[in-house]
């Protein structure tokens, strides 16, 4: 009876070391082969570089895949590994990768050990030595393709404006010596009529040129009256309108020009005077009464001839007359050292 029990005690204990065994739970480093086994079986994903970890029942997945149907059926070959309770799948799409990237701050909330990290950093290395192997050692880089624009750097603006010259005022009371290039006449001139001139002298402040000498210049005929043949005078009154440097033309205000001959009043009744005297002693002489009327007329008529005789001149003024007028209000211009062109020579007749 004894030796009975004794053997039932001896199966229940050997039942119960073999139901103990039966239930206990593999171990992670048997969890991470097994699963990488089933990956590696499958013909979809056993030339993937994928990594396994597994840590108290929670597999945690990592890498690249095709598709996700590669990436569901990885999950799924873990979660029915025996003693996994959790899988954390963050297997990445190839074609979503960059995507599916998680933010800094979501990635700290992953479970992934430093392990994972440097098993990726590696498998990229990997990859990286493989595509190198396969250039061809003579290679050189392509120089002739243009390097990508620097976005730190801003391009300068094709339609940003050139910057502006620097500019001068000539004050009032700056002298503008000009010489003629038309001729005027005070007997053919009319108020209005534009003339042209050039700079006969440079024009300066505080002895710096700032316009020099022969630019172009222009003015208008502001009165002009021709001399009369008795009591008339002759009359010329010029300004100064404008300046041309270069393709620039300035505006000027100046005083007037002004020329004109002197009156013929008493001279010229006592000329007259004389002759109609002269005459009517002449009348006298030759008949008197009616002679002496005739010879007042005639006489009178001589002393007109002789006034229209001594008629004075009009005002000319001839190519070349220098003239010389006063600025009577600031000018600002942009100043230039070039030389507009060559002045006449010394020996020429303009210079004579």
């Amino acid at each position: 009876m004894k030796a009975k029990l004794s053997l039932l005690w001896c199966v229940c204990i050997a039942l119960l070391a073999l139901a103990v065994a039966c239930s206990k739970t593999p171990n992670d480093a048997q969890v991470v082969s097994d699963v990488q086994a089933k990956l590696a079986a499958d013909s979809g994903l056993q030339n993937q570089q994928l990594t396994v970890q597994s840590s108290n029942g929670t597999v945690t997945l990592s890498g690249v895949v095709d598709n996700d149907a590669e990436r569901d059926a990885a999950a799924k070959y873990a979660a029915v590994e025996p003693g996994v309770k959790t899988v954390i799948n963050n297997l990445q799409v190839a074609s979503t990768e960059a995507a599916r990237k998680p933010s800094p701050r979501s990635r700290t909330n992953l479970p992934v050990t430093r392990s994972s990290s440097a098993r990726r950093q590696k498998s990229q290395s990997q990859r990286g030595e493989m595509a190198r192997t396969d250039a061809p050692s003579d290679a050189v880089p392509d120089q002739s393709r243009p390097l990508a624009p620097d976005p730190t750097v801003q391009a300068p603006s094709a339609t940003a404006p050139p910057p502006e010259p620097a500019k001068v005022t000539v004050p009032s009371g700056t002298s503008v010596v000009v010489r003629l290039i038309d001729t005027i006449d005070s007997a053919t001139a009319q108020a209005g009529d534009k003339f042209n001139a050039t700079l006969d002298a440079p024009i300066a402040i505080d002895g710096d040129v700032v316009v020099p000498a022969h630019y172009d210049a222009q003015g208008h005929v502001v009165n002009a009256q021709a001399s009369g043949k008795f009591a008339g005078r002759a009359l010329l009154v010029l300004q100064l309108d404008r300046i041309k440097v270069g393709d620039r033309s300035y505006e000027i205000q100046t005083d007037q020009f002004s020329q004109q001959t002197g009156a013929r009043g008493k001279n010229t009744a006592e000329k007259v005077g004389a002759g109609a005297v002269a005459g009517a002693i002449l009348g006298g002489i030759f008949g008197g009464g009616k002679g002496a009327a005739i010879g007042s007329a005639a006489g009178a008529g001589a002393g007109g001839g002789v006034q229209a005789a001594s008629k004075k001149p009009d005002i000319k003024l001839s190519s070349e007359k220098v003239l010389t007028f006063t600025l009577q209000a600031p000018v600002t211009l942009v100043p230039t050292t070039k030389p507009a062109r060559e002045g006449p020579k010394l020996d020429s007749p303009a210079a004579q």
